[in-house]
Formats: structure tokens, sequence, C-alpha cells
């Protein structure tokens, strides 16, 4: 993304580099998202992945349940599903909440819905999400994860959304803050009056 949430060290300070590789780190793991469609893996993410418009903009019609019960039935621009690493990229701008990364959940974030009472929802990290692509759809909605793959879906498909087992591992220097990052990142800090 364009804030750099994952680049912990400034180029300012880069003698902390020699200190991660003397081994004064910090590790942490980040779990990774994967989108199937009838068991057929239509990629991985760590950010997010979303149901968006294909070539046409027009409102696309779902359903949404998670663990096999139905939350929702849609009509929006799409969802954005995200990780705790995700929820400060697309999802925030689209009003999602801020996960802590080491939160074992998922945000589930509507885009732009046809309706006032449409809102985010935060489940647990290892529900399994399921989004279906009603029949009434006139036009061919597309599955993106983390903006690097764009695969067309049609009406009737089912599109299922897991944590997988496999995680990315970070390295961060030995004074890492994940506040401090948001403050700096999102402009938190107090302005002078």
């Amino acid at each position: 993304g364009q804030l750099g949430f994952l680049t912990d060290i400034h180029p300012d300070h880069l003698e902390k580099i020699a200190d991660v590789l003397n081994g004064k780190l910090l590790l942490e793991k980040r779990f990774l998202l994967q989108a199937t469609l009838s068991r057929k893996i239509l990629g991985m993410a760590l950010n997010d992945v979303v149901l968006l418009p294909g070539d046409t903009a027009q409102l696309i019609e779902f359903d949404t349940l998670i663990n096999g019960n139905l939350v929702c039935e849609q009509r929006a621009d799409g969802m954005i599903i995200a990780t705790p690493t995700g929820s400060t990229a697309y999802a925030l701008s689209a009003g999602g909440p801020i996960l802590h990364p080491q939160l074992n959940a998922i945000a589930l974030v509507p885009m732009f819905p046809h309706t006032l009472s449409s809102r985010p929802i935060v489940v647990e990290g290892d529900a399994r999400i399921e989004l279906i692509i009603r029949e009434s759809n006139e036009t061919s909605p597309c599955i993106s994860c983390d903006g690097q793959t764009k695969i067309s879906v049609k009406p009737g498909d089912r599109i299922q959304i897991q944590k997988t087992k496999k995680s990315l591992r970070l390295i961060h220097p030995n004074d890492y803050d994940y506040y401090a990052t948001l403050r700096e990142k999102l402009g938190w800090q107090m302005r002078a009056r």
C-alpha cells in the first residue's frame, strides 16, 4: 500500500538494520486468507479478498454466510473480507474497523451497500465465509486477492474464504510499537495549536 504499515525502519534510521541482523529483533506471524470456488483455489491474500464489480459499474446481489449461517442478503458494490493486516488498508478506506494484528479475527466490510443498515462485522478468524452470487445478477463480478489477481465469477457461484494454515513471518526491530505505527501512518499525533 501507500502508507507502508509493514515498513518498520524509516530511511533516516537505517542503522537499525544492523541491530536486526545481529539478532535484536521481534518475530511476528500474520495469517493469510484463501479464496476458493468449487474447491479450486482462486488465490491467497495477506490483506484482503474483495468481491467487486466486473466490467460494468452495477450493484452486485449476493448472500453472505458465516459457518453456513446466512448473515445477510446484499445489494452493494461488493464486499471486502480483511485480515487484521488488511484492516488498515482498503477495508479502512471503506469504513471498516482497525484490527490489532495479533487478533484471530476477520472483518467483513460492505462496499457502498444499497441500504443504510448494512455495517461492517468482525468474525472469529477461523470462520468459514461464503459469498453466493445471486442468479439475478446481469453482470459477472470479480474476486480479487490483495489487488493482484482479478478472477471473474458468475451468477450462482459460491466463493469460500477462510484462513489458511500458511502464515507470513515478519521481522521487526526490537523497539517496534504497533500503536506508534498507527499514530505515524494515520496521522494521530497531536497538532500544535
